[in-house]
């Protein structure tokens, strides 16, 4: 008892966004203090077991390039843990990190969850955080958290919007006087944009490539609404038909049309949600209009796409990949609002 109360005065409180893709930590009173891919490189041991390797950004760089001996592993699937051990040992690395690699640590935590967690995915995020060194868990919905982030009124009575489009889910919301009136979380989000353009390659130029390369064909030229560039890129994998490396060039309305049935998942969410909304809070939202978070609203005109289905006006957040960190954090810095969360 008086280890664990002196390891809680060396521990600084920490609100984690557990993402499919990055794992991000705020730190009360400093801010962003990590932001990693969510992968370990494990290496198989001679009869004792896995050892991990890597965490985080050496990690990623293994992604499809492992000797049979090592395996990359990215232990969140659709925003919850996929794989229990591992991430644990990936949340422990990452909250030792936070804190300067000290040992005696066991953090005060408050963690994003998808709205649509189920009670057996909640407590293994909770026996994994307490595993990983967390000496108190508080969970916040990742809507909530970003809408929070995001900057948007939602302690007022009046509507507001939040698409938070992440790497394994997308969050659809609508918040009034603290509370989520309607949401969908939607399993469809950046890593199956990634899929697609995989498959895509594969099936239109018999090119394999690995999601690595896909995921930087999406981020640097993908463009959810046509425009007056048509930008390439050149994309390097293995000939499917020789076996042999082959470079090809692509533009950006190839990778559009490989993610069409994602943005129009994500779109029809919208729609969806928007169509259950009471008539007060839907007459708000058509002067304040939607508001985009999460890594998948740095996808290029995102915002132009979704207004063109909805006749909305549509908002990015200012920092779209960290809203959820951001807004868990100000949970975590005003207790009354977690509190005031939590009695929902």
């Amino acid at each position: 008892m008086v280890l664990r109360s002196i390891s809680g005065i060396f521990s600084q409180d920490l609100a984690i966004d557990l993402g499919t893709a990055n794992t991000i930590i705020y730190m009360k009173g400093k801010g962003i203090v990590l932001n990693e891919p969510s992968v370990v490189a494990m290496k198989n041991g001679n009869g004792n077991g896995k050892k991990v390797l890597a965490v985080g950004k050496e990690a990623k760089l293994m992604l499809g390039r492992t000797p049979e001996n090592i395996t990359a592993i990215r232990p969140m699937m659709d925003g919850v843990i996929a794989d229990f051990e591992v991430a644990e040992a990936m949340l422990g690395y990452f909250i030792r990190k936070a804190h300067a690699r000290r040992r005696l640590v066991r953090p005060r935590t408050i963690i994003g969850v998808p709205s649509g967690i189920t009670q057996v995915e909640k407590r293994a995020v909770l026996e994994s955080a307490g595993l990983a060194g967390a000496r108190e868990v508080h969970f916040i919905e990742e809507p909530m958290a970003a809408a929070i982030g995001a900057g948007l009124p939602i302690f007022e009575p009046k509507g507001s919007m939040i698409v938070d489009i992440g790497g394994g889910t997308t969050e659809v919301a609508v918040l009034s006087l603290g509370g989520i009136v309607d949401s969908i979380s939607l399993r469809v989000a950046g890593d199956k944009m990634d899929e697609s353009i995989q498959e895509y390659l594969k099936r239109k130029y018999r090119l394999v490539i690995g999601l690595s390369t896909a995921e930087t064909v999406k981020m640097t030229i993908g463009n959810a609404h046509p425009d007056e560039n048509l930008e390439r890129i050149e994309v390097k994998g293995r000939d499917l038909t020789t076996g042999v490396p082959k470079a090809l060039t692509i533009d950006s309305g190839e990778v559009r049309e490989a993610i069409s049935e994602q943005l129009n998942a994500i779109s029809g969410a919208v729609l969806t949600t928007l169509e259950r909304t009471p008539p007060e809070l839907a007459a708000d939202l058509l002067e304040k209009g939607v508001m985009l978070a999460g890594g998948g609203a740095l996808l290029k005109n995102i915002d132009l796409f979704l207004k063109s289905v909805i006749n909305l006006p549509v908002n990015i957040a200012e920092d779209p990949m960290t809203a959820v960190a951001i807004g868990a954090g100000k949970a975590l810095d005003d207790l009354n609002i977690l509190r005031g969360l939590e009695k929902r």
